[in-house]
């Protein structure tokens, strides 16, 4: 059973997680993103993981699959994500764009299914965090903003994303603005 504790960690799959630890997680992401080290990206999800973004009208509690999204991509479609951003064939990023990513606002819940759209199960627990990404490329300089709502699985390896979604803030996208980058 999954378990909140008022000292801000997770009893989780048999082991206590600290806030720290899931802080110490997402700031490692969000370094090996801006290093653009795609392998090191994937590793932080277990096999048949899913990564989403949704559109800016979003609403918490709507079906991504219904109403439609950025990025909705199951384990295959990740994979070939990742294969295609590490390539040349990423037109829209090569080069890279220069990222910097801020994560605060980190908050533990309970129940790994409230409005994820994903099947609750004992092993793992939800995560929201609040994410500014700045990014430089092509003369121009862009601040995208939003939250994150991922399901976290504790392994022995370390955290792992079962479900890692990204959810802008804005009310749209700016004329010629590309997603062409993870959030």
């Amino acid at each position: 059973m999954t378990t909140i504790h008022n000292s801000g960690s997770v009893w989780c799959a048999g082991r206590t997680i600290t806030r720290q630890e899931i802080e110490d997680f997402l700031y490692a992401e969000a370094d090996i993103l801006d290093r653009w080290d795609y392998d090191g990206w994937l590793a932080l999800f277990e096999p048949g993981a899913r990564y989403e973004v949704p559109t800016t009208d979003y609403r918490p509690g709507w079906s991504l699959h219904e109403t439609g999204s950025f990025v909705d991509d199951d384990w295959n479609l990740l994979l070939a994500r990742v294969k295609r951003l590490k390539s040349r064939k990423a037109h829209a990023e090569n080069p890279h764009s220069r990222t910097h990513r801020l994560v605060s606002n980190v908050r533990l819940s309970e129940n790994a299914a409230d409005a994820m759209d994903t099947e609750h199960t004992e092993d793992s627990f939800r995560v929201a965090a609040s994410f500014v990404v700045h990014r430089a490329r092509d003369g121009r300089f862009d601040a995208y903003v939003g939250w994150y709502e991922h399901v976290l699985v504790p392994t022995d390896d370390g955290l792992r994303f079962r479900l890692r979604r990204s959810i802008l803030g804005h009310e749209s996208l700016a004329a010629g603005a590309r997603l062409s980058f993870i959030l």
